[in-house]
């Protein structure tokens, strides 16, 4: 017997048809060992981060969310079985090499453990990776660990150094994503809008547009950026005048031709984030809907992997999808074809990432739930144009007169003659124009308007803000993120409340905003590393550092190292500088502090200065100074108060007379911290909800939990040695109810 690990259930199933009698195939669910979490007992930071000069640190790696019970049931499985081969089939990237390093060391104990890897979960894939298992890429374990150490390190340090903000988090990548797109919104915010008008008609089903100035007109309109537009001018009164004359004379004269051919070549098979885009724009996806369903055509057997940046193909496939195309479309119909470009690493398990193809290519459709049918045929059409043709046009750039009209009008007219790679895509495309304007192409024609000409009176716009898709696409470009990291990056700035949809734009929140303008310039901009360790040049410098790690072209160590020592700098100039002015969180508690001090002590305090003028030393000092001679008086804060107005509501009790007892006559005189009354009054309001009677809802609990036990109430009381079941408190009930909970599993647990 032999033994089979893979990350997902479904790959699972998908690949126990394959093989059959003799194996077990099992899924380990994704990652089983990591970092500890923050706050764990084994988190502290010379466990996670203490190493020699020339080694890599050794955390103490944990397990994580039920990964230890789900591998114990698989080892006590395999050793039942008396299984003396495993073979660890995670996914080939960076993070599936990690995954299998873990499972290799705690499936140690057993005869053989073996590494395969396949980019595509066919009969044929899986068989030959078996046939030829390797050893574990510690290169590429070495990559993962390196980047977890780094985003640990960023992540815990900088986040603390964040809460000061009352914000929840900073990451190596997520923060300069974020950047990005509150840059963006900084550009919306000081953009001028410039009026412009146009005037457009539309002669043979065509669109014609006036031409006002030319780029060297001194009146020429350009946008801000400085971009010309022939078609645009600043001046209405000669734009209408141009549009009456256009509708009086109701004709136009053909006065020159410009013939061109236009061939569109097709683009290469998807990579990750070409795939995201097209599914957004084609589909109308959010990038979250994209991988989800990505995936399970991945593991279903019907996709090649779906994280990578190649857009290699194997020949093997090629030539099977340019024989179908050869036979639904004609020779004609095949191009020179997209196949060896794009990254490859011969002898590495990154040399397995093609480009996302289908994994029987001759396959268009596949009977599957809607929605996968629609990303599979999407998938199927980039790969199979990335084989075929150019699709041919026909363009004419036309220019004509009009009579008592100085300015030129011109217009483009063009049509398709031969459809190519297009052919495949006719399920997403608008029909496309097959046939030349029915009136002739011939200088001195006169072509006719159809209808009024019409004029455009509008204003510049800011720029475009980002979307899930062009966010992406921004990454990748600056070479920030990779095909693994894409979608969880902008999921989590949307869940952390730094960004929020609109339509299908993303806006930055204020919190969002305070991140990147108020807080990374404490690391940006720095002495130590050029513009600082949220820049995106340094983010783009680290991930490929990583590839080079990955790449075994240099030692991971170093590149550590290197990180440790630039962070550690920038880190402790960031201190540095906080401690000159006080943070708001600072601020805030000072201004409570003091907020039922006279006047005039408030100034003997700050010396006559605002809080903001302090610095952060100072601000900290005096309230320590306050703290320790029991100047200030604090009040209660909204949480105590609310929580007050709940319990008391709750209970059905007079506030006023509660608030008399302790000699204040209104909430408000209520004292914050852990000495003032608020929280006396809390902690007296919470014992008598406890003590007041129990629920209808536990007493139901109670009463069906004894049935199932078949013991009387009666008998149940006495577990919390209660008086009466009528008069039993909330607190009772709470312990017998988790007493009875507890009795019942482990009868159940006998029983097993």
């Amino acid at each position: 017997m032999k033994l089979l690990i893979l990350e997902s259930g479904a790959k699972a199933r998908t690949i126990k048809k394959y093989l059959g009698k003799g194996w077990m195939v099992e899924a380990c669910n994704g990652h089983v060992q990591d970092l500890p979490s923050r706050g764990s007992t084994k988190d502290s930071s010379k466990a996670m981060w203490a190493s020699k000069s020339g080694e890599l640190p050794s955390p103490p790696w944990s397990w994580t969310e039920k990964a230890e019970r789900v591998m114990s049931k698989i080892a006590n499985k395999a050793s039942n079985a008396d299984v003396k081969s495993i073979f660890i089939a995670t996914d080939p990237d960076r993070e599936g090499e990690f995954i299998a390093w873990r499972l290799s060391e705690i499936l140690s104990d057993f005869d053989e453990v073996n590494r395969v890897s396949f980019n595509e979960i066919t009969k044929d894939a899986v068989l030959e990776a078996i046939s030829k298992p390797r050893d574990l890429d510690m290169s590429l374990v070495d990559a993962a660990i390196v980047r977890r150490l780094m985003d640990r390190l960023v992540g815990f340090r900088c986040s603390k150094f964040c809460r000061s903000w009352k914000l929840r988090s900073m990451g190596r990548v997520q923060t300069p994503t974020l950047g990005y797109i509150v840059d963006k919104e900084l550009d919306r915010e000081a953009h001028v809008p410039i009026e412009f008008h146009s005037v457009s008609v539309i002669t043979n089903n065509i669109e014609a547009k006036v031409r006002f100035h030319e780029s060297d007109d001194p009146n020429a309109w350009t946008d801000g950026d400085g971009k010309h537009f022939p078609d645009r001018t600043s001046n209405s009164g000669n734009a209408n005048s141009v549009l009456s004359q256009l509708n009086s004379e109701r004709k136009l004269i053909l006065e020159s031709i410009k013939e061109g051919t236009v061939n569109r070549k097709p683009q290469p098979p998807f990579t990750t984030d070409t795939m995201l885009q097209s599914a957004s724009s084609i589909l109308g996806w959010s990038i979250s809907k994209t991988s989800s369903i990505s995936s399970a055509l991945y593991q279903s057997g019907h996709i090649t992997y779906i994280r990578t940046d190649s857009t290699r193909t194997n020949a093997t496939a090629r030539e099977e999808i340019r024989r179908h195309i050869e036979g639904r479309f004609g020779q004609n119909f095949l191009g020179e074809g997209i196949g060896e470009s794009g990254k490859k690493n011969s002898g590495t398990v990154q040399d397995a990432h093609e480009a996302i193809r289908p994994t029987k290519p001759s396959v268009e459709n596949i009977s599957a739930n809607p929605e996968e049918s629609r990303l599979y045929k999407l998938i199927w059409s980039r790969f199979a144009a990335s084989q075929m043709s150019n699709s041919i046009r026909e363009r004419r750039s036309l220019t004509f007169s009009c009579e008592g009209v100085s300015e030129e009008v011109y217009a483009t007219s063009s049509w398709r003659t031969h459809s190519g790679w297009e052919e495949v895509f006719d399920w997403a495309n608008k029909e496309a124009i097959i046939r030349p304007p029915s009136i002739g192409l011939n200088i001195g024609d006169t072509w006719g308007i159809d209808q009024d000409a019409e004029i455009t009176t509008d204003f510049t716009k800011p720029p475009r803000r980002f979307t899930e898709s062009s966010i992406i696409q921004q990454m990748k470009k600056d070479g920030i993120g990779r095909p693994s990291t894409y979608v969880s990056t902008v999921t989590k700035l949307l869940d952390r409340g730094y960004l929020e949809r609109e339509g299908g734009s993303l806006i930055p929140t204020e919190d969002g905003r305070t991140l990147w303008l108020d807080v990374a310039p404490y690391y940006n901009h720095s002495e130590v590393y050029g513009d600082g360790i949220f820049s995106y040049k340094f983010t783009s410098n680290m991930e490929s550092n990583l590839d080079f790690i990955e790449n075994g072209e240099v030692e991971a160590s170093t590149k550590w190292e290197e990180f440790v020592e630039i962070f550690r700098n920038t880190h402790n100039i960031a201190l540095e500088k906080r401690r000159e002015k006080p943070t708001i969180r600072q601020m805030q508690y000072l201004e409570r502090l003091m907020l039922k001090m006279p006047e005039s002590d408030k100034n003997s305090i700050l010396q006559g200065r605002e809080i903001t003028e302090l610095s952060g030393q100072e601000t900290k000092e005096i309230i320590d100074n306050l703290a320790e001679t029991n100047q200030a008086i604090i009040p209660a804060s909204e949480k105590q108060l609310a929580l007050i107005i709940r319990l008391v509501d709750k209970l059905n009790l007079d506030l006023s007379k509660l608030l008399s007892d302790i000699g204040i006559s209104d909430i408000s005189d209520l004292t914050g911290g852990r000495e003032g009354n608020a929280s006396e009054l809390i902690g007296n309001l919470i014992d008598l909800d406890r003590e007041s009677p129990a629920t209808e809802k536990q007493k139901e609990a109670i009463t069906s939990m004894s049935e199932k036990l078949e013991i009387s109430i009666e008998q149940a009381m006495e577990l919390v040695m209660a008086e009466s079941f009528d008069k039993i408190t909330k607190s009772e009930a709470s312990g017998l109810i988790s007493s009875l909970k507890k009795t019942i599993s482990n009868n159940r647990r006998k029983r097993k």
